[in-house]
């Protein structure tokens, strides 16, 4: 079991999003391949979805990880997004997806500042989505895998690919990596 500290609001909003589209545990588990035991774990805050996991139970539910994590915008959209404003996405120790901006819907593209901690990885099976993404290793290596072809990214080194393609992304590494991406449209 991961970390919870996130847990409890993921899991709140999981399974008010969920009750909102009248769907049972099971009906929704069916749904998306998870299975029923793991999605009442994660509305209960007593465990923490892989990516894959929870990208799979939120498309389910018609949603993007981005609307699901986000608040609505304010009137006026600000234009520069202090480190403490970014919103996370993802467990945020061992793996963390921090999005520039709240709710991208309407939005053309997604900024993402990531972070895998030694060990960390979006999980099995690799996970897809209708977009395309790229993005530049600031620190550390990251080992993405995409269509079963694997490489090894250094500080510097750069990806661009179509999102449709089955991708996984893990730090196997002893230090930490740090990713800036981008993903248009925002369906991560």
């Amino acid at each position: 079991m991961g970390d919870t500290s996130t847990q409890p609001a993921t899991g709140v909003r999981l399974k008010q999003l969920r009750q909102s589209k009248e769907l049972s545990i099971r009906e929704l588990a069916r749904r998306c391949g998870v299975s029923h035991v793991s999605i009442s774990l994660i509305e209960r805050g007593r465990h923490s979805p892989s990516v894959s996991s929870l990208k799979a139970v939120l498309e389910a539910l018609d949603t993007t990880m981005s609307a699901f994590f986000s608040d609505p915008l304010p009137d006026a959209s600000p234009v520069v997004f202090r480190a403490d404003e970014l919103v996370e996405l993802a467990n945020g120790v061992s793996l963390s997806y921090r999005q520039v901006g709240r709710n991208l819907g309407g939005s053309a593209m997604m900024i993402l500042h990531e972070r895998y901690a030694p060990g960390a990885d979006t999980g099995e099976p690799p996970y897809q989505h209708a977009a395309e993404e790229g993005g530049v290793v600031v620190a550390g290596r990251l080992e993405l895998t995409v269509d079963g072809e694997v490489s090894i990214l250094e500080a510097g080194d750069a990806y661009y690919f179509d999102s449709r393609r089955p991708h996984r992304m893990r730090n196997p590494f002893d230090e930490l990596c740090v990713v800036v991406s981008a993903v248009t449209p925002p369906t991560f």
